[in-house]
């Protein structure tokens, strides 16, 4: 079994998490945080639309990890 395949899955199952905390995130400062928290408009919709921005990007980052550890068909069995 080879570690660093395992290592490289791991790191592409964490990333999707990350991913669902950034969009979440993003959403979340656009169009919930003004019933919750007193921030500026201004800073929320920045920090709002970057997240959700970088968590776009990084859906199509993670896509290639997914596919690259999962489904590559290197799958080097040396025990």
């Amino acid at each position: 079994m080879n570690n660093n395949n395992i290592l490289k899955q791991f790191n592409s199952i964490f990333s999707v998490f990350m991913v669902l905390f950034y969009i979440g995130l993003g959403i979340f400062l656009l169009f919930y945080a003004d019933k919750m928290f007193n921030m500026d408009k201004a800073i929320k919709n920045i920090m709002g639309v970057t997240l959700l921005l970088y968590g776009i990007y990084r859906i199509f980052v993670t896509y290639r990890q997914i596919s690259e550890a999962f489904f590559s068909g290197k799958n080097n069995n040396n025990d």
